[in-house]
């Protein structure tokens, strides 16, 4: 992103929307929380393959409630080309996702859409639990936090 300082929203992305891309919001609010700061933005999650609106996924909210973190009313939503401005930063939970964007959306491109991990200096992608065993969601929970508290530190540096 050419300026970090204009960012008024982030959208995180993944796939449907049920997993990754709402822990990292949900997480994210939560670390703001804890730390009692806000950020002069809306932070959301959407997906690339919504076809239909979708709770979050059961697995991935048993992990959240289990870390002191509840989402209510939640449904996924369908990433829109409208809501992409000059002042949105995409950061999509791999490299497939993010490819999709940049293929699929007229008003994403590179100075808007990234991938997650490595916006904040991680070598690794987000693991993606779907379909595994709880523990995963566990272990994809712990990757997200620290991820999101890079963020949020990147972020604040401004």
């Amino acid at each position: 992103m050419n300026n970090i300082k204009n960012i008024r929203r982030i959208i995180f992305v993944d796939g449907h929307d049920i997993n990754r891309a709402p822990m990292a919001v949900a997480i994210m609010m939560d670390e703001l929380d804890k730390m009692h700061k806000t950020l002069p933005m809306e932070i959301l999650s959407r997906g690339i393959l919504v076809q239909f609106s979708e709770p979050l996924n059961q697995k991935a909210e048993a992990v959240m409630a289990s870390n002191g973190i509840v989402i209510n009313d939640f449904f996924s939503k369908k990433l829109d080309n409208g809501e992409i401005t000059d002042k949105t930063l995409i950061l999509a939970v791999d490299e497939k996702r993010k490819d999709y964007i940049l293929e699929n959306y007229s008003s994403a491109n590179s100075d808007n859409t990234f991938v997650l991990a490595y916006y904040v200096g991680e070598e690794l992608e987000t693991l993606n639990p779907y379909g595994e065993p709880l523990h995963t969601y566990g272990l994809c929970f712990e990757a997200l936090r620290e991820t999101v508290r890079k963020l949020i530190n990147l972020l604040e540096g401004v």
